[in-house]
């Protein structure tokens, strides 16, 4: 069996184990035995890819295998990686492993949720490890139909309205896509549907200028972009906590991907051509988003927009089109999956202390838990772009690579970008100064506890991460730009 097949067998291990589970400790067993093995495998391919590299081998993808499916129509299991998809799959390691343990006193149907929660992180990695666009397509579906049944069973507030809106939206995306797929296969004369032979192969502009807005918004629409995002704030705010992390921190990241991945490298003179518009609209979703999170008193909402700004960011460097920009947004895609998660974890665990989101009826969180305070403040200081954490490393290389681009329209949109970091510490700030640091309300009193040990893991972990990618990004960095490098070559050429 190929090795990176075990990122989708694994969670396939985990839905088998779980059906005959049927006490709660026999159900996190399955569940955390699973996420641990995603966790050292991810860590497992890391080294195996890094020694690949560092020994020379300079194959666009590595640890390459494929089984034919459905030869008439070209269909096969294809699956290999480069860079970016390694760290995306690290990325999802770490979520997925937290949050198991974020979810670890789930009363209502556990079973029934980490059946489901499984199933979505098979859609997550068979994603990211796909060569073969309808392959990369089938999994992309698996990942979003699950979400439906996870907030709408177990989410809170209108979880049903969600739900809807969230599954409707994230279809109708996913219906651009697919009308963008058969444009690819068809315009380019193709006898395969492997990405990087697909490349090779040249489709008429002609064509390009109708199947490109179609594949990009179709992604975009789960990348958050503007005007189709409205769906994310509503899912996050109605998701249960570890559906929120793998949701924000995962599954939105598998727009810019294949943004990057699928509609810019397969089409890259419309790219070029039409990439000006899709600013404008990411430019948008960048201050909009900020602007979003200012006015919100509950927590899970202001998290919810700034995920719209932050994942707003991963799309507007990516169709500034040059290496420095694009490393930036795939170490965006990173950090801010990192933080993200972190930040719902939390809001789940006060809020399962406090029973309330709402930023007017919390204060003093310090003094009462302090670690849970603590991690907060991490968060907040990732999110607003501190020194020494993961988001100010992507966000400084996104920065740098926007203004190698120097015509106005570009440079303009550039400020109004770096504008969102100024409005993203206003609302980090009062959050922080209001509920951690503010005068304790008075439901906030001694009998509220810190967290416990699976909460301290959950927790503890993310911010290794946040920290580790912030102290030393060189060799994610030079991980992701050695295979950024050749996809950008190829676009511009």
């Amino acid at each position: 069996m190929n090795f990176l097949s075990l990122f989708v067998v694994v969670p396939l291990l985990m839905l088998a184990g779980l059906f005959p589970a049927r006490t709660m400790r026999q159900i996190r067993a399955v569940a955390v035995t699973g996420a641990s093995l995603l966790m050292v495998l991810a860590c497992w391919l890391v080294w195996m890819y890094l020694a690949e590299r560092s020994s020379g081998n300079t194959s666009e993808m590595l640890f390459t295998a494929e089984t034919v499916w459905y030869p008439s129509l070209h269909i096969n299991y294809s699956v290999g990686v480069d860079g970016i998809s390694v760290a995306m799959i690290l990325l999802s390691a770490i979520i997925v492993f937290a949050g198991v343990f974020a979810s670890w006193k789930m009363e209502h149907l556990p079973r029934e949720f980490f059946l489901w929660f499984s199933l979505l992180a098979i859609g997550v990695f068979g994603f990211f490890i796909s060569t073969n666009l309808f392959t990369m397509f089938m999994f992309y579906e698996i990942a979003l139909i699950p979400m439906y049944l996870l907030i709408g069973v177990w989410g809170t507030g209108k979880k049903e309205y969600s739900a809807m809106k969230l599954i409707l939206m994230l279809m109708g995306g996913s219906a651009l896509l697919l009308v963008g797929i058969f444009g690819i296969y068809y315009g380019s004369g193709a006898s395969t549907l492997t990405i990087t032979e697909l490349a090779a192969l040249t489709i008429p502009i002609e064509l390009q200028r109708y199947f490109f807005p179609l594949t990009f918004m179709g992604f975009g629409v789960l990348g958050a972009l503007f005007p189709f995002h409205t769906w994310s704030p509503d899912g996050h705010a109605s998701a249960p906590t570890a559906v929120s992390m793998l949701h924000a921190g995962v599954l939105m990241k598998l727009g810019g991907y294949g943004a990057f991945r699928v509609a810019m490298y397969l089409m890259p003179e419309a790219a070029g051509e039409m990439s000006w518009i899709f600013l404008i609209l990411t430019g948008i979703s960048v201050v909009y988003g900020a602007f979003g999170a200012i006015h919100q008193t509950d927590l899970k909402y202001i998290n919810a927009y700034s995920s719209v700004s932050h994942c707003g960011l991963v799309l507007f460097a990516i169709l500034m089109g040059n290496e420095t920009s694009t490393t930036g947004a795939i170490l965006q895609m990173v950090s801010h999956g990192l933080m993200t998660a972190l930040f719902f974890a939390l809001i789940g665990m006060i809020y399962g202390r406090t029973h309330t989101r709402l930023v007017t009826e919390m204060g003093g969180l310090m003094k009462v838990m302090p670690f849970l305070g603590v991690s907060y403040v991490i968060a907040g200081m990732a999110s607003l772009g501190l020194p020494g954490l993961s988001g100010f490393v992507a966000e400084m290389t996104i920065f740098v690579g926007a203004f190698q681009e120097p015509d106005l329209l570009h440079r303009v949109l550039t400020f109004g970008a770096i504008a969102s970091i100024v409005i993203t510490a206003v609302y980090i700030l009062r959050v922080v100064g209001k509920i951690i640091f503010g005068p304790m309300a008075d439901r906030h009193h001694e009998q509220l506890t810190d967290a416990v040990w699976h909460e301290r893991l959950s927790v503890g972990v993310l911010i290794a991460a946040i920290v580790a990618v912030g102290s030393f990004p060189y060799w994610l960095s030079e991980m992701i730009n050695e295979s950024v490098a050749p996809l950008i070559t190829h676009i511009l050429r």
